[in-house]
């Protein structure tokens, strides 16, 4: 098999079993977005406002922080964030759980409108155990879709060029070991309870 068809399968394993594991916070896309940092400068008549100095960003469960967050707004009130840092992080609830899930890179992009969070340079995506890194990695909180990137320019180079994963088995349930929290509820019917009317 040539190694681009490899690439490709391993990619769309990627996807299959990331899409499988990634569940956001639903709610998070009807929060407002909250900023704090050590100093703020804002452009009205451009609408940018940048912020320096320990930035911190949350809507809903969703938390970036950075050594300097950038925002812009269209028209429609749509904001594009840029966040830069070593590393700057993103860490989102995921729906129904009490896990997380958290990314790292140089530089993280927040899109409010397409609900997409890209990841640059030293890019890292983990939940739980599972771990991938690439150069970019783009994360749909909508779709809840992952799709990982090496860099082309490192391509002969395993350690800066490809792709790494991690992906842990899911446990099996067995009567002594049950599902975990986050598996879907399955209806069963009770030895305990009568067909007998009051």
């Amino acid at each position: 098999m040539s190694r681009s068809r490899t690439n490709a399968a391993l990619g769309g394993l990627l996807l299959l079993v990331w899409s499988n594991l990634l569940y956001a916070e639903n709610a998070d896309r009807d929060k407002p977005i909250h900023l704090e940092s050590d100093r703020v400068v804002v452009d009205d008549a451009k609408q940018v406002s940048v912020f320096d100095g320990e930035v911190e960003l949350t809507q809903g469960t969703i938390r970036i922080r950075a050594e300097k967050v950038v925002v812009t707004q269209d028209k429609q009130g749509f904001k594009h964030c840029t966040a830069t840092g070593h590393l700057a992080n993103f860490r989102q609830k995921q729906e129904g759980t009490d896990q997380y899930i958290e990314g790292y890179g140089e530089r993280i992009e927040y899109d409010t409108r397409e609900e997409v969070v890209d990841f640059y340079v030293q890019a890292r995506v983990k939940r739980d155990q599972d771990d991938v890194q690439g150069d970019h990695i783009e994360y749909s909180t909508l779709t809840e879709v992952l799709k990982v990137f090496g860099d082309p320019a490192h391509a002969n180079d395993p350690n800066k060029g490809r792709v790494h994963a991690v992906i842990q088995p899911k446990p099996e349930e067995t009567p002594d070991k049950p599902a975990p929290k986050n598996a879907p509820l399955t209806i069963q019917s009770s030895p305990t309870l009568s067909n007998e009317k009051p």
